[in-house]
């Protein structure tokens, strides 16, 4: 029973850094109605701006605090992913208002690709490091309950925590603020938002902020632990399946199937891996969202399309 709930917890751990990139996705496409291709793509930008500038402040302004280093550095990134958002908005999508799915699609492949270069122009492409203190020693706890104890990554518990406060705050943010219902006006209906006066641009540049500030945050939790590196844009692929089973307009949705995901993941690789071979954990996502599109496309919490003639 101990190994079970040890396994249980290692999964929500996963699964609730799998919710922090798959929000990026949703909170753009609540907002302007397109999957976000570049998300992927933010998400290792930021952590490069965060890993080079921890590196970088400390000889440009001579002092020696790990803490102060992290805390320039975050909010250097931050800005710099404002920066982006801005000229996204400025030079991409301003152009593109009421164009088709397709071409807000192929616009924000187009910038995946970009933003990939500029990062691996600006910042280089080597493996770097992140040390936000997060410790990296298990800790076994319940050793009273069960013979031995749980063992908990405290690193995954405060990954956790982190990524769960970024989502309580963004689930206020789009249910108890002006902003946050201007942003739902606009994911319904483009052209009837700004016919009562909400300025669609805007709107845009403000989710890519913050669609920019939660690519950081992951960034910063999954370079922490897997160091950055170029892979680090195949995260956003095993966000795809946590959309799917979620549904790609609703942040709750994001966030349970995610769990969903990553316990599912965990206790399929333990206990079913044994008997299909190994690696179920590599496409148990995959399959499950097939199977969840099979029987409700629009996901779990995902709002249906009902067309009338």
């Amino acid at each position: 029973m101990g190994f079970f709930i040890e396994t249980l917890i290692g999964g929500l751990m996963a699964g609730m850094l799998y919710s922090l990139v798959a929000l990026g996705f949703v909170l753009i496409f609540k907002a302007s109605s397109v999957f976000n291709f570049a998300q992927g793509a933010m998400v290792l930008f930021a952590a490069l701006a965060m890993a080079r500038f921890s590196e970088w402040f400390p000889i440009w302004f001579g002092f020696d605090n790990l803490f102060l280093a992290n805390l320039l550095a975050f909010l250097a990134a931050g800005a710099l992913m404002f920066l982006m958002a801005w000229l996204i908005e400025r030079l991409v999508l301003r152009h593109l208002v009421n164009q088709e799915g397709a071409t807000l699609l192929m616009a924000t492949l187009g910038i995946s690709y970009f933003v990939d270069g500029l990062g691996q122009s600006i910042f280089g492409s080597d493996i770097y490091q992140i040390d936000i203190g997060m410790p990296k020693e298990p800790v076994f706890a319940l050793e009273n309950v069960f013979e031995g104890g749980i063992m908990l990554n405290l690193e995954d518990l405060y990954a956790a925590a982190i990524a769960a406060s970024l989502v309580i705050v963004l689930t206020l943010f789009f249910n108890k603020t002006t902003t946050g219902r201007a942003l739902r006006a606009v994911a319904d209906d483009h052209q009837a938002a700004q016919s009562i006066g909400i300025p669609l641009n805007r709107i845009w540049f403000i989710v890519w902020c913050v669609a920019g500030v939660v690519a950081l945050v992951a960034g910063m939790i999954w370079g922490s632990k897997l160091g950055v590196q170029f892979s680090l844009t195949t995260v956003a692929l095993r966000a795809l399946p946590v959309i799917i089973l979620g549904g790609l307009t609703s942040v709750p949705g994001a966030i349970i199937g995610g769990l969903l995901i990553g316990v599912g993941e965990k206790l399929s690789e333990v206990f079913l891996g044994s008997y299909v071979g190994g690696g179920i954990e590599i496409w148990f996502a995959y399959v499950l969202a097939l199977i969840v599109l099979m029987f409700r496309p629009q996901g779990l919490f995902g709002e249906k399309i009902i067309d009338r003639v």
